[in-house]
């Protein structure tokens, strides 16, 4: 598949994964020791929902716009905080509206954080990033909104590339998130192997893995990482529909050294989430640790 972001930014596959990668940003900054975040495929950082790319598709309604005007149970609520907050910080009319403002949160949107400026605001003064994008335009786009924040370098650098490179960062602690764009046949081998090998590097960091859930791909992805023997590996998925092969119906996660709390969190989160996005009835979530089956 070719998954360009601009155009699906804020829908339901974004919820999850950065829902998710807030949480384990949040697990990290509760120690004080330093930590690294490296974003192999980070795109633009930035996007704007009212522009003509978001709404030719309009996937973000059904995905952030659903979710900011969605009924949350109080445990949900509380998991999906600090990525809620990170999106108020950049869309004041979502805060700033007086109190018999009755339109839907969702018309109060105009932007979009993409996975480095989540990581930006939930990072701490000790904290860096690596954001890697090698498109120019997504490129030059980057560097612009990361801005003159001294915790954060822009670098213009093929992802896979990047992977080698910038693994193992000076930090013990850190997150290596890997969001390809899934162009190639062969992305899914390319994915396993280079998991493989940044972990013989680095293997005290957390590594979270974006898939699309198209078909059967998926499983045999799945099964390689579990036979590399890759310890403390979490696996988690959100269908919004029963699988078709022509058809993106959910996307996943493997996580690498999950924070020891993360899979009781997503057990609250993922239901959470289906429900708030209306997907409760058609879809289902899947969480699995090391040596389950598949």
């Amino acid at each position: 598949m070719n998954y360009r972001h601009i155009f699906h930014a804020g829908n339901f596959a974004d919820v999850f994964k950065h829902a998710v990668l807030a949480r384990i940003l949040v697990h990290l900054a509760e120690k004080p020791q330093a930590f690294r975040v490296i974003d192999t495929h980070a795109g633009s950082g930035l996007y704007d929902l009212s522009g003509a790319q978001a709404n030719r598709t309009g996937e973000w309604r059904d995905g952030i716009g659903r979710l900011i005007d969605a009924a949350l149970a109080d445990d949900v609520r509380a998991l999906l905080a600090p990525y809620l907050d990170a999106l108020a910080a950049l869309n004041p009319a979502m805060s700033s509206a007086p109190a018999d403002d009755v339109r839907p949160a969702r018309s109060k949107i105009r932007r979009y954080p993409g996975s480095p400026l989540l990581a930006l605001a939930l990072m701490r003064r000790q904290d860096r990033l690596t954001a890697c994008e090698l498109e120019p335009h997504a490129a030059a786009a980057l560097t612009r909104h990361l801005g003159h924040d001294k915790r954060a370098k822009a670098i213009a650098i093929d992802g896979w590339q990047a992977l080698n490179a910038y693994v193992p960062p000076v930090e013990r602690r850190g997150v290596v998130l890997i969001d390809p764009p899934f162009e190639d046949a062969d992305e899914f081998d390319k994915l396993a192997a280079r998991l493989g090998a940044a972990h013989r590097k680095w293997s005290t960091g957390t590594y979270v893995v974006w898939y699309p859930i198209k078909g059967s791909e998926p499983v045999a992805f799945i099964r390689r990482l579990r036979q590399a023997a890759l310890p403390k590996l979490l696996r988690a998925e959100m269908h919004i529909a029963a699988a078709q092969s022509d058809k993106f119906t959910g996307s996943g996660l493997v996580i690498v050294n999950p924070p020891w709390r993360l899979q009781d969190e997503l057990k609250i989160l993922l239901p959470g989430l289906l429900c708030a996005l209306q997907y409760e009835r058609s879809g289902r979530s899947v969480i699995e640790q090391t040596g389950d089956k598949i």
